[in-house]
């Protein structure tokens, strides 16, 4: 936690610094900040986009894994970056829509402190066990939770996965023990051996283990069943009728960026999405794209932000 404390600080004292645009923009390499470990949801996303908007610029867009904190650190790397179009973030649910209700005191402002580019994918979640696990659906999860007061632990590595097991739980009636992790990978490789009961993950990320049978989804989260596992029901099939819930990502930038610089992204960004490659890539992750305009993606951040307060409040999570 001291580490963590002193990252931001360093990172809140360097403070924004704004830079005249080029005209030629972009004459250089571009840096997107992943606030996610590699191997994440995020982090897969963004190395596919990174690649393809480079493509679309002419320069290369280079990766900076930036984790901690729940998404904070990278996104205040984002916000204390020059603001000059050639530091951009993959920013989403957990660090714009999650953290400004679980957490207090937060160091950026989720609205202010920055302005969309363009949304990248949005991917429903799955609720997982080890693949050798004798449970076969939430019911029997939830019974083996019942049983003899048992208590469950269920590892995550951001708070927008730690509010959905949470909500789970609280509906279900059962107890459940968040393990905070720095990234997805050790999870799933604790959840495999048993050393934790399970996890809650996007089913991009997913997909690979339980085809493999090495994890087990016992739920999705979407409003429909996943295509590629049309025999998993989702959580209101499995008797919670109001939990849906995805998780998101999307490109944004400084809001203090010089507006040619924004609108090239934004051009840049619209080629990248409606691409077939890009198209095939959602598709193969198991997700969707997400084509929202900078307008319509702001309305739905607010939209977000006001369904998770809500999630908080029924789970009876406050903001620490």
């Amino acid at each position: 936690m001291e580490k963590i404390c002193f990252a931001l600080a360093v990172l809140i004292a360097a403070g924004p610094c704004a830079f005249a645009q080029d005209k030629d923009y972009p004459n250089r390499p571009i840096r997107l900040i992943v606030p996610f470990g590699p191997g994440s949801a995020t982090d897969v996303s963004g190395r596919f986009i990174a690649q393809a908007l480079g493509s679309v610029l002419g320069q290369p867009v280079i990766i900076e894994n930036r984790p901690g904190a729940d998404g904070a650190i990278g996104i205040l790397a984002a916000k204390n970056a020059p603001a000059d179009g050639y530091t951009i973030v993959q920013a989403g649910w957990t660090n714009l829509t999650v953290n400004p209700v679980v957490m207090k005191d937060l160091p950026y402002d989720p609205v202010k402190d920055f302005r969309p580019i363009a949304g990248v994918t949005r991917t429903m979640l799955g609720i997982v066990v080890a693949g050798d696990s004798k449970l076969n659906s939430l019911a029997e999860l939830i019974a083996a939770a019942k049983q003899d007061q048992n208590r469950l632990d269920f590892g995550t590595f951001s708070a927008g996965y730690r509010l959905g097991i949470e909500w789970f739980a609280s509906a279900a009636g059962v107890k459940i023990v968040n393990v905070p992790y720095k990234a997805t990978t050790q999870i799933h490789l604790d959840v495999m051996s048993h050393r934790i009961f399970g996890t809650i993950d996007a089913m991009s990320t997913l997909g690979p283990l339980v085809k493999s049978g090495k994890l087990k989804v016992l739920a999705v989260t979407g409003e429909n069943r996943l295509s590629d596992f049309p025999g998993v029901p989702t959580m209101q099939e499995s008797g919670f009728p109001d939990y849906t819930m995805y998780g998101w990502s999307a490109i944004y930038t400084r809001s203090e960026t010089p507006e040619d610089a924004v609108d090239r992204l934004v051009g840049a960004m619209q080629k990248v999405l409606r691409s077939d490659a890009t198209r095939e890539f959602a598709s193969r992750r198991g997700s969707e794209l997400n084509l929202r305009l900078p307008p319509a993606l702001r309305k739905f951040q607010a939209d977000e932000l006001a369904n998770f307060r809500r999630v908080a409040q029924v789970a009876g999570i406050a903001a620490k």
